[in-house]
């Protein structure tokens, strides 16, 4: 029998209606002759209830028992689906992360699966029943309980996939499948069958809510297939898998966009080695992840080293810098959260040129000034004002074609 691996979203079990749902579609994939491990998120906006809780009794809560906290949300999900399951005649049996043996390093709120020790998870399987596990979480080697940040069921699925190595993983969400751009914003971006691990990580990292990029990532390594699709009806979804013979006549696959990036800007930088190692280190010891970076020269020995980053990691990459300038002796930093990125992502890049000056003119077309450039093989990112985000995003949907029928505004 295969095995396949689905995973339901909060959206997907944000009710007692919305489980029964889920319930059935697990209880249908099984009667079809398929061994089922159902990874599942907190009930709908149940986190974010939990993480005011938090505030209530604390201004500064440890992340220890952030993830302590946090982490129950998932097991009110798991009972529920499998009591739901249970009643409708199969059996069936809800694990936590730690029961199904996911190992994570030591990072609290920002976990990462380091190993997954799949034999409880094969045994019941084995004994015939649906197995339940508990997104988003894991356990630690000191028996610490872990999160694996916003997102991090759909890590916790694939790794699972590939653990036991699933024909597939099935990523049910509250949209179709992968699209052009997000479709709850452009209502007639166009759906893609297919999409490759880069261009769907590409798409992930750059603000793209529907797959968490580490998934994407682990699967890509793994080779493990994987379906996105709505868990609200039975279409078939967008496939994310390597494809060694295609065609790269579509250019760009898709627009992403961005509004929580904050630019930051390190005035007089000292130009001498190891300046900039100082100051990016620093920002990963602390776990802030740095995305576009520039540098600029100045006259006499000096630089302007322009980066940007999340804007939930503001505060504490702002306060670490205000440290790190003293240490270089540069002469000030500032950011700015009045900024948007916006990207192009298409494997077809790679063959096709002028992809480039295409996007610049469209932009130019509407009067969208450039404020930072990055590109890879396959995407190209901008940062422009916020207030013209929605603009550019419309302007490249019409300028690579990305749309079913006429452009409509973004809402």
């Amino acid at each position: 029998m295969s095995i396949i691996v689905q995973k339901f979203g909060g959206s997907s079990v944000a009710d007692a209606e919305c489980i029964k749902r889920v319930a059935n579609r697990v209880v249908e994939t099984k009667r079809k002759g398929h061994q089922v491990v159902t990874v599942v998120s907190a009930m709908g906006d149940s986190t974010d209830h939990l993480i005011d809780l938090a505030k209530q009794v604390s201004k500064n809560p440890s992340v220890r028992e952030m993830d302590m906290l946090l982490s129950t949300g998932e097991q009110v999900s798991i009972s529920l689906l499998a009591m739901a399951i249970h009643a409708l005649g199969e059996p069936v049996i809800s694990l936590t992360g730690p029961q199904a043996g996911i190992k994570t390093d030591g990072v609290f709120s920002k976990a990462r699966i380091m190993d997954i020790t799949s034999s409880r998870l094969e045994k019941e399987l084995d004994e015939g029943k649906i197995v339940i596990v508990a997104g988003f979480q894991g356990i630690t080697i000191d028996n610490d309980i872990t999160t694996l940040g916003r997102g991090g069921s759909d890590t916790t699925a694939v790794a699972l996939a590939a653990a036991l190595k699933a024909e597939i993983c099935e990523i049910y969400t509250d949209v179709d499948g992968v699209y052009t751009t997000d479709p709850r914003l452009v209502k007639n971006a166009k759906k893609l069958n297919t999409i490759t691990y880069d261009e769907m990580l590409e798409l992930a990292s750059l603000g793209a809510q529907v797959l968490q990029p580490r998934s994407v990532e682990f699967g890509k390594i793994h080779k493990v297939k994987i379906h996105v699709r709505s868990s609200f009806n039975h279409e078939e979804g967008t496939i994310v898998q390597e494809v060694s013979d295609m065609e790269n006549d579509i250019v760009v696959s898709g627009v992403a966009f961005d509004k929580k990036s904050v630019r930051f800007t390190v005035y007089d930088v000292p130009d001498r080695p190891g300046v900039a190692k100082d100051i990016f280190k620093t920002l990963a010891d602390k776990s802030i992840n740095v995305d576009m970076i520039v540098q600029i020269s100045r006259e006499g020995s000096l630089n302007d080293i322009t980066f940007t980053l999340d804007r939930d990691q503001m505060e504490e990459a702002l306060r670490v810098m205000k440290e790190v300038i003293v240490k270089i002796g540069a002469k000030d930093v500032t950011c700015d959260d009045d900024v948007a990125k916006v990207s192009i992502v298409g494997a077809g890049m790679i063959t096709n040129f002028g992809v480039a000056a295409d996007m610049f003119d469209a932009l130019a077309e509407e009067k969208i000034n450039i404020e930072l450039i990055s590109t890879s093989e396959i995407k190209i990112s901008v940062l422009v004002r916020k207030d013209q985000c929605e603009k550019a995003v419309r302007k490249l949907i019409d300028k690579f074609d990305l749309a079913e029928d006429s452009i409509k505004s973004i809402e």
